[in-house]
């Protein structure tokens, strides 16, 4: 009989997860989202939202046109602090647009899904978190994995 192997942690875990399901960018914005008074500062951050990420570019809603030309000038400094955020943010685009509440937007991204979990992807899952050796978290691992799964549909 093998010998317990090196345990993988958590985080490499969903690590590969989030990579091979190409949710990467998408837990970027959340993460941005989510910190994005602590990166820029309330001042800016209560004019500003950060809406997406595509292509290394994120795309900024901006609450006034006066608030766009002020932002023009401190893009470099914006980025700057997205960079230390995360490397992978190179550009900044900037649009007027309507700010929502950050609270209520990024709850209602990461709700849960009301589709149901299907068999497939349970099994995937499964499958993924089976070296996991704590029951426990296993289950839950594969609970989260199964969702996921369920929610980015056929492949």
């Amino acid at each position: 009989m093998r010998g317990p192997g090196p345990v993988d942690s958590f985080g490499t875990i969903l690590s590969g997860l989030a990579k091979r399901l190409g949710l990467e960018s998408r837990l970027l914005e959340l993460r941005v989202q989510r910190e994005w008074g602590r990166i820029v500062g309330e001042p800016i951050a209560s004019h500003t939202w950060p809406d997406q990420i595509r292509f290394k570019k994120l795309y900024l809603i901006v609450r006034s046109s006066v608030w766009m030309q002020q932002l023009t000038f401190l893009k470099p400094a914006l980025l700057a602090k997205l960079q230390q955020v995360d490397g992978s943010i190179t550009d900044l685009s900037l649009r007027v647009g309507e700010i929502p509440s950050s609270r209520s937007a990024v709850d209602a991204t990461s709700s849960t899904n009301p589709l149901p979990t299907t068999e497939a992807a349970l099994i995937e899952a499964t499958a993924h978190a089976a070296a996991v050796q704590d029951e426990d978290l296993r289950q839950r691992l594969t609970r989260v994995m199964a969702d996921a799964l369920s929610r980015a549909g056929p492949r």
